[in-house]
């Protein structure tokens, strides 16, 4: 990346990488995307599409540990603000796909994202476009590396509702995917399907 990138476009940098999940951490412990969030990895070939599944916060020593002080947040700062200096927070991300030549591509990228590149959250324009097709779903659910992906997609689902580009059409769309994805496992569906009307609620 060249010096004239605008940094406050992003918030982590990647420390570990594979293909198909990677970690990042954040510039700041307490600024952080949200579970279920699209971020964004970009380098000279492309951009790289992942979605926040794990998030992690602990010490930067690995001989120092946080304990406890029976005092708020608040009095913290005001009294030991320097104990918030040496916190950490990882966020792990799982890949969706990759865009290039201005091509969205639901497949895993022919190369993972590089160490110490930056990582921002997607924009709304982004988001409505990357999500309007139910084909991320494949990448999502067959993952080995997601032990909670209902949750990570009821996830998801919140945090389109909270850019309005949640709809009736597009949960719809998702669930014909979901059904052919999940096979025979109607209950498992029943019960997502109870959770959504919940959350559109």
């Amino acid at each position: 990346m060249n010096s004239s990138i605008d940094k406050h476009l992003y918030v982590a940098e990647i420390v570990e990488s594979s293909l198909y999940t990677w970690t990042a951490q954040c510039w700041r412990w307490d600024h952080i995307p949200e579970f279920g969030s699209l971020v964004h990895v970009h380098n000279k070939k492309r951009t790289i599409y992942g979605l926040v599944h794990g998030i992690t916060t602990g010490s930067l020593d690995s001989n120092r540990y946080p304990f406890t002080y029976q005092k708020t947040e608040e009095e913290l700062m005001t009294e030991q603000p320097q104990i918030f200096e040496f916190l950490k927070t990882h966020i792990i991300c799982i890949t969706l796909g990759f865009e290039e030549h201005e091509k969205i591509t639901y497949q895993t990228p022919p190369e993972p994202p590089k160490i110490h590149a930056f990582v921002g959250p997607a924009q709304t324009q982004t988001l409505k476009v990357f999500f309007a097709k139910p084909d991320f779903l494949h990448l999502l659910f067959q993952s080995p590396d997601i032990t909670q992906v209902d949750e990570l997609f009821l996830g998801l689902l919140r945090h389109l509702k909270k850019h309005n580009l949640l709809t009736e059409e597009k949960i719809n769309l998702y669930l014909e995917t979901l059904t052919l994805l999940i096979g025979n496992d109607y209950r498992r569906l029943s019960i997502l399907m109870q959770r959504i009307e919940t959350l559109l609620s």
